[in-house]
């Protein structure tokens, strides 16, 4: 794999850069503060992202790079594969995700996978080389190396580190004292006490005990439970007798409603037939006591016939008399001549008139006296044959009526007995089977049922106090319970905690056992590995001076001097443990990818000599043809050398 071409938009103090990397050796040079490491940063933080987690630094590697003049925070790489396969990485340091494209410019990034945390791990996939390693081993950053003859051992304890482990930053017996310290600390053991498992353990002794004690109520729970089960099973049952009680007095009362009705009607049967009774009696005292007016009621007729007789013969005599007086005037005047005679005769005339109308006025009077005794009469015979006619009105509205309640009250008995059988008979087959003891024809009468019902209301009552007293119980121990209920639930809390912690001590001695025997397998076939190469690659660096480099418990790293002596490595110059350190983590550079990955050196070589340096130099361009190199440099030492050795590089000026 090797890095084409980098195009900074805005990263830090970079901005609007590209530079073009060839295959070998790439010498980019800056002078202090011109921004390699920064250009380092970008290569890492493009492939693997960029943090804003300081990680114990100052600044985020984000608040660090993050331009403070412009808007644009991103950035291209264009690189290519072992198997020639090119790609372009556009970052946008602002967004969690990179854009990735193939050689036709195509977006493929989502095939690859994106991690909650990482985001796209596209340069983890294809090269199986995750940031943590890249910083490790491919990446050697100025100060990696830089350190003065005060921090010479901390090198050398890397160095140790590094043959030992694997890992620069790992030490076997440090990492056995943290897992150890972790150990104590966050499980504990048998002779620690104020320690997780030890504090635990007494907790859960502890529940136990108050677990043991509160358990006899959670007995008496269940007895209070089965009692009152019981005792609702026997209110249910009373209060199903109850409501059977009350539904056969209700057809009871049915009953006797509808009997009072019929009474009622008989009643008024009764009465009205002591009404038409009485009625009768009065009509026959209204006919006795009129009964000559009754009878006269055909003769007053006669009168009135009699009377005009008597008038018409009046008349007549009254016409024939006048008539005659008439007559003999006019022959006395005619026969007699004597004047005084003659007007004596004459006086006859009005007297006659007057006698006429005397006798005129006598019958009218006689007749008015008759006539208003008729009308008395008359109207005597009215009143009582009205009162009569009203009497016998009202006995036919009375016998109607009884007719009437004739029907009803046979209607009223014929539906009664239909009715009330019908009720008993639903009622008897809504509790056929529920109330053995209860028959519908075992009561006759209502207050024998209602003595029934105060009965079964009282047990009922005595069954709802046992309840009453019953749930005071319960409500007595129900905090106990509540408290109990806590304490199993935090006791199975702990013994899941005892439990994790029992699981975290066991992981813990595993982890010791692996990593012992990890080690152990390390220094039996990785470390020798590792010092043979260390040793071959020591060799070429410093022209055989030092040809065998070994590790071991006591010392650590040691070295054999050319008269055979071995030293520990921390006797060495610092320009020589440089060495040693660099050339050990290049010798792991073929075994980290499949892929031929890039060695970017940041002022690596500070404290190398000009001899260590051409060395040095000479050795990564024998050893690694097949990888780009990118050096990071202040100084024309590389350069130089390199022209003078003859060797092809290619240079670029920040």
């Amino acid at each position: 794999m090797k890095i084409n071409k980098i195009k900074i938009n805005s990263y830090g103090k970079l901005k609007y850069k590209e530079i073009d990397l060839k295959d070998g050796i790439n010498i980019i040079y800056g002078k202090n503060e011109a921004g390699k490491s920064t250009l380092l940063r970008f290569i890492v933080n493009s492939f693997y992202g960029i943090s804003k987690n300081k990680k114990g630094k100052e600044y985020s590697d984000y608040e660090r790079y993050l331009p403070w003049d412009s808007e644009n925070f991103s950035g291209n790489i264009e690189y290519e594969l072992n198997d020639k396969t090119e790609y372009e990485v556009h970052r946008d340091f602002k967004k969690k995700n990179p854009s990735v494209y193939n050689a036709r410019k195509e977006d493929i990034s989502k095939e690859f996978n994106i991690d909650k945390t990482k985001g796209n791990e596209f340069f983890y996939e294809q090269t199986k080389v995750d940031e943590d390693l890249f910083l490790s081993t491919i990446v050697v950053g100025q100060q990696e190396v830089k350190l003065g003859r005060q921090e010479q051992s901390m090198l050398v304890q890397k160095i140790a580190n590094l043959v030992g482990t694997g890992e620069d930053n790992v030490s076997f017996k440090r990492a056995i004292d943290r897992i150890n310290k972790r150990q104590l600390d966050e499980v504990g053991t048998s002779k620690s006490r104020e320690k997780p498992i030890n504090i635990t353990s007494r907790k859960i002794e502890k529940l136990e005990s108050e677990k043991n004690g509160l358990t006899k109520y959670e007995d008496f729970k269940y007895e209070i439970e089965e009692h009152k089960n019981n005792l609702n099973e026997e209110i249910s049952k009373l209060e199903s007798k109850n409501n059977f009680l009350k539904e056969i007095k209700l057809i009871f009362e049915k009953e006797k409603i509808e009997n009072e009705k019929i009474k009622v009607q008989e009643n008024i049967k009764s009465e009205n037939d002591e009404k038409i009774n009485s009625i009768k009696l009065k009509i026959d005292e209204v006919k006795k006591n009129n009964k000559d007016i009754l009878l006269n009621d055909f003769e007053n007729s006669k009168n009135d016939k009699k009377i005009s007789r008597e008038k018409s013969k009046l008349n007549k005599k009254m016409i024939l008399l006048f008539v005659l007086v008439i007559l003999f005037n006019i022959l006395q005047f005619i026969f007699i001549d004597n004047r005084i005679f003659n007007y004596a005769i004459l006086v006859t005339i009005p007297m006659v008139l007057i006698y006429c109308i005397y006798q005129k006025y006598k019958l009218n009077k006689r007749i008015r006296r008759d006539e208003q005794e008729k009308q008395t009469k008359l109207d005597v015979f009215n009143s009582v044959n009205s009162e009569i006619n009203n009497f016998n009105q009202e006995m036919k509205i009375l016998e109607n009526n009884n007719l009437d309640i004739e029907n009803k009250l046979n209607n009223l008995k014929g539906n009664l007995n239909l009715k009330i059988n019908l009720e008993k008979e639903k009622l008897k087959n809504k509790y056929s089977g529920k109330l053995e003891s209860y028959q519908v024809n075992n009561f006759n009468n209502l207050e024998d049922i209602n003595i029934e019902i105060e009965n079964m209301q009282r047990m009922i009552n005595d069954k709802n106090i046992e309840l009453h007293k019953l749930e005071l119980d319960q409500n007595n121990i129900e905090p106990m319970l509540d408290n109990l209920s806590k304490i199993e639930e935090e006791l199975v809390n702990n013994k899941n905690k005892m439990l994790t912690l029992n699981k975290m001590n066991e992981s813990f001695d595993l982890a010791k056992e692996v990593l012992t025997k990890a080690y152990e397998d390390m220094k039996n076939t990785v470390t020798p590995k590792f010092t043979e190469e260390l040793s071959k690659n020591v060799s070429s660096i410093t022209n055989g001076k030092y040809n065998n480099i070994r590790f071991n418990d006591e010392e650590g790293l040691i070295v054999e001097l050319p008269n055979g002596e071995y030293i520990p490595a921390s006797k060495l110059s610092v320009g020589t443990i440089d060495q040693l350190y660099l050339s050990l983590r290049l010798s792991m550079i073929e075994d980290l990818s499949e892929e031929s990955m890039p060695i970017i050196l940041d002022e690596a070589f500070a404290y190398f000599d000009e001899e260590r340096l051409e060395n040095i130099l000479k050795y990564m361009n024998d050893k690694f043809k097949g990888h780009q190199i990118i050096l990071l440099t202040c100084t024309n030492r590389e350069k130089r050398i390199l022209e003078k050795d003859g060797i092809e590089f290619s240079f670029y000026s920040l």
